[in-house]
């Protein structure tokens, strides 16, 4: 009988094990797999080059990586911004006391949320936001990277999401001249006013800014500052923090390029 690597089959059992709930903290995984912690972060870390696993900024959690073997999978240019977005997230959040979140372009208007540092328990807003798509027309994400956009790229990508969206975003798609019109004049986008997103899990409304994330002159992404509404006001945030999210938003847009 042929003998089995046991590192191999250790890391198919953790893969196993996040694929099957989701997502895992590392204590989690010593629990399901009977595995000691500093083995288990061994094998994380070797899953985390490969782009197999991923771990959140937000919780430390544990989740399937952009590189992972399925349809549909992250491209690699989004898992380079996730790698160069990840610790600048991180210090904005601590300098502001505010969450912030990642977001890449993943073509047809559309921006992915890869990544973020929201806490229910800091930031008191709903924290699993990981592989959610903002709304183009309603968001904060959405519409600063739709902004930056080209017209011809813009007109055909609301010609296709026309057919795609929600009655509440296609309702409002007359409206969006007026938003990137704002946009301009305010420097920033806002989170249209009692659009919920994923927000009623915990009934707290976020208040989002959010600025786009440019490679040279190329949209890649882009990314907010957000918060529970009823805590700040968005013409205080921005007045406060506007500056710091647009040099997060140049620091990853440059490193980004850098290394493309």
């Amino acid at each position: 009988m042929t003998k089995l690597n046991r590192s191999i089959d250790r890391g198919l059992t953790v893969l196993e094990v996040v694929h099957s709930v989701g997502t895992s903290s590392l204590a989690g995984l010593a629990a399901r797999t009977g595995l000691p912690k500093p083995t288990l972060l061994r094998i994380c870390k070797s899953l985390e080059a490969r782009r197999w696993l991923f771990r959140r900024s937000s919780d430390g959690k544990y989740q399937l990586g952009s590189a992972f073997p399925r349809s549909g999978g992250m491209p690699n240019r989004v898992d380079s911004l996730v790698a160069v977005g990840k610790e600048e997230i991180v210090r904005l959040s601590l300098e502001t006391g505010l969450a912030s979140d990642l977001a890449a372009g993943i073509g047809g208007g559309r921006v992915e949320i890869v990544d973020t540092t929201r806490s229910y328990k800091q930031h008191a807003i709903y924290p699993d936001t990981v592989g959610f798509r903002p709304s183009p027309i309603l968001s904060a994400l959405g519409t600063a990277y739709m902004f930056t956009l080209p017209d011809s790229d813009r007109v055909q990508a609301l010609q296709e999401l026309a057919d795609q969206l929600p009655r509440e975003e296609v309702k409002a798609l007359p409206l969006l001249g007026k938003v990137l019109s704002d946009i301009r004049a305010r420097g920033y986008a806002i989170r249209s006013l009692d659009h919920w997103g994923r927000a009623v899990d915990y009934g707290a409304l976020p208040a989002a800014i959010a600025v786009p994330i440019l490679a040279g002159d190329k949209p890649v992404g882009a990314i907010n500052l957000v918060w529970n509404a009823s805590a700040h006001r968005v013409e205080t945030v921005a007045r406060d923090h506007l500056q710091r999210l647009r040099s997060a938003a140049q620091t990853i847009g440059q490193t980004y390029a850098d290394q493309m």
